[in-house]
C-alpha cells in the first residue's frame, strides 16, 4: 500500500504558476512510476504527466508540453508538478497516481494509487 496527498492548490490568474506537490507514504516510493492526471469539470479524468521510478524518464501531454514540469525526490518521497503559464483550460482537480507501468501516454488504469485531488482553478 502507499499513501498519497497531494498539496500546493489554488486560484491563479492566466499566465501565474503553481507548484503541486505529492507526499507518498507506506511501501516504497522509489519503485514506483508516478504521475500526474487531471479531470475538469464535466470531463474525463486525462493524462499530463508521468516520470519514471528513478527520475530519468519523463512524459507529457501534448496541453502540458513546454509549460509543466514533472520532478520527484525520493529522499523525500514527493514528486511535483511544477506548472507555468497556466491557462484556464488547465482548471481542474489534479490528481497524483503511482504504479508500475511507464508509457509515454498512460491511462488511469495503469495505476493503483491515487490521492485525493487538489483543486487548480486559473481566471481569466
Amino acid at each position: 500500500q502507499v499513501q498519497l496527498v497531494e498539496s500546493g492548490g489554488g486560484l491563479v490568474q492566466a499566465g501565474g504558476s503553481l507548484r503541486l506537490s505529492c507526499a507518498a507514504s507506506g511501501r516504497t516510493f522509489s519503485g514506483y512510476t508516478m504521475a500526474w492526471f487531471r479531470q475538469g469539470p464535466g470531463k474525463d479524468r486525462e493524462f499530463v504527466a508521468t516520470i519514471s521510478s528513478s527520475g530519468g524518464s519523463t512524459y507529457y501531454a501534448d496541453s502540458a508540453k513546454g509549460r509543466f514540469t514533472i520532478s520527484r525526490d525520493n529522499a523525500k518521497n514527493t514528486v511535483y508538478l511544477q506548472m507555468n503559464s497556466l491557462k484556464p483550460e488547465d482548471t481542474a482537480v489534479y490528481y497524483c497516481a503511482a504504479g508500475n507501468i511507464l508509457a509515454t501516454s498512460p491511462a488511469p488504469y495503469y495505476f493503483g494509487y491515487w490521492g485525493q485531488g487538489t483543486q487548480v482553478t486559473v481566471s481569466s
